[in-house]
């Protein structure tokens, strides 16, 4: 970022370091999930924090396929011709939720702009699955922006997840760069109808940093997200994934992320994750249940 933070770019800084352990808990998720045929965004979009997660008996189930028809630069999911939407799969997550004995879960997709609903069925139908066979569970949904259609936006909404997702990525300044097939208001929008439909609903977004915004540009997205009616933000570090991919820019100091995160607390944010290593739906459970007070 910059205003007084030099950029690193040639070597990864101590504090982007991870020790990456395996162990039992680890190898019998993905098993499960390879038996199930699930997806999950940690391993699709190559996360960071994946064994720590699965260390711990815990995923983000990725549904409606592994392939996204959008083009976002920063993403290393898949992009091209989608796969025929799978109509067993919610009963398969929801199998893999009870068999995990997942308190928390959160459900996200790749964009399929090819759906006239942009999958928000079959988001509904994996949410009411999720709660016939586990009751306990509270359910985050990250969706994508549904081009906009609020219609879609209230399929899943009537099926009363307890936190509604949608992250803005970055600043308005670098969509046409980083995600050219988005656009900045339609996801505040999205964020801020979702509030209005159901306002007792939490709802999250978050942002990347290291594409190149500066702090200016951070502290108006995080107003817009307030503003907007959002309870939760999540800010982390971009990684690129691949060299075909958007370019890291440069490498946040940790203290920068506190900063921001001092900042968002005292505009409001029921709850700010701020950490090199946060991404959305990292430690998700810790979340809800901090703001929830621990009662479900």
């Amino acid at each position: 970022m910059t205003n007084n933070q030099k950029a690193i770019t040639k070597h990864r800084p101590e504090w982007l370091k991870k020790r990456v352990s395996v162990n039992s808990q680890q190898k019998w998720v993905r098993e499960l999930l390879k038996y199930l045929n699930l997806h999950t965004v940690c391993q699709s979009a190559v996360c960071p924090n994946i064994a720590e997660c699965f260390g711990k008996g815990t995923a983000t189930f990725l549904i409606l396929g592994n392939t996204c028809t959008r083009n976002c630069r920063f993403c290393a999911v898949n992009s091209g011709e989608p796969e025929k939407v799978d109509g067993d799969e919610p009963k398969r997550l929801a199998t893999a939720v009870q068999k995990l004995n997942l308190k928390h879960v959160v459900i996200t997709s790749v964009t399929r702009d090819d759906l006239s609903d942009g999958g928000a069925g079959h988001f509904a139908r994996t949410i009411s699955e999720i709660h016939g066979k586990s009751p306990e569970t509270t359910v985050e949904v990250l969706t994508p922006d549904f081009q906009g259609d609020i219609e879609a936006l209230k399929i899943v909404l009537e099926r009363r997840p307890d936190i509604f997702n949608h992250n803005v990525e970055t600043v308005p300044r670098l969509y046409s760069s980083v995600r050219p097939m988005a656009d900045y208001q339609r996801s505040l929008d999205i964020l801020a109808k979702a509030k209005e439909i159901a306002p007792d609903l939490l709802t999250k977004s978050g942002i990347m940093l290291g594409l190149g915004e500066t702090r200016k540009e951070v502290s108006e997205v995080i107003k817009d997200l307030l503003d907007a009616g959002c309870d939760i933000l999540t800010v982390g570090q971009y990684l690129s994934p691949s060299k075909v991919h958007f370019e890291t820019k440069e490498y946040i100091r940790p203290e920068v992320f506190d900063d921001i995160k001092k900042e968002a607390q005292k505009m409001g944010f029921k709850y700010v994750a701020s950490a090199p290593f946060v991404r959305s739906s990292f430690n998700a459970k810790e979340a809800f249940d901090m703001i929830k007070g621990g009662n479900k």
